[in-house]
């Protein structure tokens, strides 16, 4: 009953937010380190840096090349096996966001629940174990992987590959790897 973007309200003019319900938060999860991984390669780009990469857990954000003038290879953790890798993505001057349901969660009566909820329904999302979205600000990438774990995968993968530059990889709860067209990855 505390969830929902309709209970918030803007004042433009005041330039404040009034949250309806009592005891409702605002929590900057979806988007919140991407936003940071954005802000700190901006301003090592502006310091000199001709090249990096940043992990803001797991929020990463790359620019130019390694030394050797390949592109960045970032490693995609296996949501059924956190301790192993399924995936490497090689990019440069992009971002690599998951979100997934094998960090935060617990199994209640035998059922998993996620910490990533469902505005539609207030309770948990379902049917997605992971979602790793490739973008070139990785505040985009944050927002999109969160969005797409709760749209689903048909509707993710829809609204994913009619976005240009954005690319995706979803893991289902049977454990099936989907992509998004025009994805370049090396599978382990």
């Amino acid at each position: 009953e505390k969830v929902g973007y309709q209970n918030i309200v803007l004042d433009p003019e005041t330039q404040t937010v009034f949250l309806s319900k009592e005891g409702m938060r605002i929590g900057f999860g979806a988007i919140g380190k991407g936003y940071a991984a954005d802000k700190a390669k901006s301003l090592l780009i502006e310091e000199g840096v001709i090249a990096g990469i940043i992990n803001a857990s797991g929020d990463m954000n790359t620019w130019g090349t390694q030394p050797t003038g390949e592109p960045w290879k970032v490693a995609i953790t296996n949501p059924l096996n956190k301790e192993k890798v399924f995936a490497t993505l090689p990019i440069s001057n992009k971002a690599v966001v998951t979100s997934g349901n094998y960090e935060k969660f617990v199994t209640f009566n035998g059922v998993r629940y996620t910490h990533i909820i469902d505005p539609r329904t207030g309770y948990p999302a379902t049917g997605i174990i992971s979602v790793t979205v490739m973008a070139p600000k990785a505040e985009l990438a944050d927002a999109l992987a969160t969005s797409v774990f709760v749209m689903g995968v048909e509707a993710g993968l829809d609204r994913i590959n009619q976005l240009p530059q954005i690319a995706c990889i979803i893991v289902d709860e049977a454990g099936k790897m989907i992509t998004s067209k025009d994805i370049e990855i090396d599978k382990l």
